[in-house]
């Protein structure tokens, strides 16, 4: 009698098959068990850091093999859902916070004046003074807040622009993006700006994160947005801004990055956002 293939976790925590076979190989059967399963944790039925049940529970309930559920928890833990403890013992991933430190003692802020100021920059003279140390003058440049958009559409392919930067003498890609005006919505922006810069109106507009570039010294909230999908609605209309407009693969994106070809950091931000996305999502 030919002896069942043993799984065995690999280094990236997932679960091979002993023969060779990929443990990531699934039929029907098991494609309905992976998306049950899935289901339980995008729900919330099973939240961040809980206890799956045991596979012999899972296996009588959702009427599969051991072995072939052992191919879809083998999924789940390679995109990161799930953890495995042991052979039978899976939680979901998170859960395992790390807890904020007491707070400190803030800089004080004496005084503020500003030495420069026109329509796009302000610099500022701050008069602080951190704990324990002598009291100086700090530098603080004020830029806008700014909204940058990823754009994906459905053959994984991200819109961006080639374009020329003078202040690093540069060509290189990046995604559309500009300033929030005053009152206006940060993703209204974020859609507005990429239909003017490359004349595509994108959809389903989706805040992702908002940081701030240079904290030690700038002043700039950046807001980055990804889009699943746009539509052709002309040519673009910000001339100055608007440069050669190429749908990128995804798969390029390392590459270009390792090339320094990626420009700015919330081009980088937004796309080291998708690609982890992805690494967790299902195909």
């Amino acid at each position: 009698m030919t002896e069942s293939p043993e799984l065995t976790p690999d280094y990236a925590g997932c679960y091979q098959l002993t023969n060779g076979e990929s443990a990531l190989r699934m039929g029907p059967k098991s494609t309905r068990v992976y998306q049950t399963i899935r289901s339980w944790i995008e729900s919330g039925k099973y939240g961040p850091g809980e206890k799956l049940p045991s596979e012999r529970t899972m296996s009588a309930e959702l009427e599969i093999g051991r072995t072939a559920l052992r191919q879809v928890l083998a999924r789940l833990a390679s995109e990161h859902l799930i953890k495995a403890y042991d052979r039978s013992s899976y939680r979901v991933v998170g859960g395992e916070t790390v807890p904020t430190p007491a707070e400190l003692e803030p800089w004080t802020i004496h005084a503020s004046r500003t030495v420069y100021e026109n329509r796009w920059v302000s610099l500022d003279l701050v008069d602080v003074e951190p704990p324990g140390v002598e009291r100086f003058e700090h530098h603080v440049v004020r830029l806008h807040h700014v909204a940058i958009t990823a754009v994906i559409d459905e053959q994984q392919r991200v819109l961006m622009m080639w374009r020329y930067r003078f202040v690093p003498q540069q060509w290189g890609w990046e995604l559309p993006g500009g300033i929030v005006d005053d009152g206006e919505d940060a993703a209204t922006t974020a859609a507005r700006e990429t239909e003017e810069e490359t004349g595509w109106r994108p959809t389903n507009v989706e805040h992702v994160v908002t940081y701030q570039p240079m904290i030690g010294m700038v002043d700039s909230p950046h807001e980055i947005f990804v889009a699943r999908g746009a539509v052709k609605v002309g040519e673009p209309t910000d001339i100055e801004e608007a440069g050669q407009i190429a749908w990128v693969p995804l798969a390029d994106i390392p590459r270009l990055m390792a090339e320094g070809k990626l420009m700015g950091s919330g081009t980088l931000v937004a796309l080291l956002h998708v690609l982890a996305s992805r690494a967790t999502a299902a195909p």
